[in-house]
């Protein structure tokens, strides 16, 4: 009986205990700096670093908020319906007036795409000029369908999505190679809190994103509030060339976060403080015509030119959103690109009643992701 009645004893008292802890960590606030190494420290800074990711406060921490909760916008589901884009050879096409029938045109070697409008001749994809190509010079493509999140205008700690796609497994301390015992791998475009920052001893910056969990620095891209230029007021969006990443922001209060590609070694994106000129529902782009980056895009949407002919706009040729892609522009997946359009509409107009949108570009770092 007292064997009986200790046994009742010990669960009570572990259920109250499980209890007590639980409500614990409810009552928590999201603080990450708990898991912030101590200054001045004797030890190395991956030890300090270490030492205070695996302290009893950053553990319940962690523990508590295991990853961001953020609202995902809807997918335009509209224009992706309406896009059906088939990549062309690299060597070109010969464009016919009919299946089988005669030439009646080209399409330059290059970076090129056609928006099929008839797929329903088997070995023939007809254009949206009306012409025909050959399936052998052309493969369709899916575009991406990727959504960015909408921020709580309390938005101050900041937090990473995941670019890598090779599934590389999280360290158990900065600077060691990927280990099976962190129980993290990698999913591209998966949230995750940043819950400390360390340098191992070469310097290169890795992420504490949960227990025992550390990532380097590349394979993520961080999100952190960005300081309003002085001049800008209303609707805007801030672009960090190198996290790749873009926020909204409606005067000082964050409204919308999303990774996007930015313009390569050779065409890099203008930094600055620029306001949108022209926007276009769906907008050709095409340059270099005849040489070897040459490049045609058909119906590109939800296009906001800045700065000459650098844009925000939606993409369909890539779902690489995170890394540099684009020949100067700020590459959006269509769905985001939708989102920023609409919402930079939806400003108040100023005493000439005309809409007026910045877009600041700047950089955190020395991009060197190649």
């Amino acid at each position: 009986m007292l064997r009986v009645l200790s046994s009742i004893l010990l669960a009570v008292c572990a259920c109250l205990s499980s209890a007590l802890a639980d409500d614990s960590l409810t009552n928590l606030e999201y603080d990450p700096s708990v898991c912030a190494a101590a200054k001045g420290a004797v030890e190395s800074r991956v030890e300090r670093a270490v030492a205070a990711a695996e302290s009893a406060d950053c553990l319940a921490m962690m523990e508590a908020f295991p990853r961001p909760e953020l609202e995902r916008i809807n997918r335009d589901h509209t224009t992706l319906s309406q896009y059906h884009f088939w990549r062309v050879s690299r060597d070109g096409a010969n464009l016919y007036d009919a299946p089988g029938g005669q030439v009646v045109g080209m399409i330059p070697a290059g970076f090129n795409f056609v928006n099929a409008i008839n797929t329903g001749v088997d070995g023939w994809v007809q254009e949206e000029s009306g012409r025909w190509l050959s399936r052998e010079d052309a493969k369709p493509v899916q575009a991406s369908t990727f959504t960015g999140m909408l921020l709580p205008n309390d938005w101050t700690h900041p937090y990473a999505i995941i670019l890598d796609k090779a599934g590389t497994r999280a360290s158990l301390r900065p600077g060691e190679p990927a280990s099976a015992d962190s129980g993290f791998i990698a999913r591209r475009y998966r949230l995750v809190n940043i819950f400390a920052r360390a340098e191992d001893d070469a310097g290169k910056v890795w992420y504490l994103v949960g227990p025992r969990q550390w990532l380097r620095q590349e394979l993520v891209a961080k999100f952190a509030p960005a300081e309003k230029p002085s001049e800008v007021s209303g609707r805007w969006v801030a672009v960090d060339l190198f996290e790749q990443t873009l926020i909204a922001y409606e005067d000082e209060a964050p409204v919308f976060a999303t990774v996007i590609s930015s313009g390569m070694a050779d065409w890099e994106t203008d930094e600055g403080l620029f306001d949108v000129w022209a926007r276009l529902i769906s907008d050709p782009m095409s340059g270099a015509v005849g040489g070897p980056d040459a490049y045609a895009l058909q119906m590109v949407p939800w296009v906001m030119y800045f700065n000459r002919g650098q844009s925000l706009h939606g993409t369909y040729w890539h779902d690489s959103f995170g890394y540099r892609r684009s020949k100067g522009c700020v590459n959006l997946t269509i769905s985001d690109a939708r989102w920023i359009y609409d919402w930079m509409l939806g400003a108040e107009p100023n005493e000439d009643g005309e809409i007026v949108n910045y877009v600041y570009i700047f950089s955190t770092g020395v991009y060197d992701i190649t």
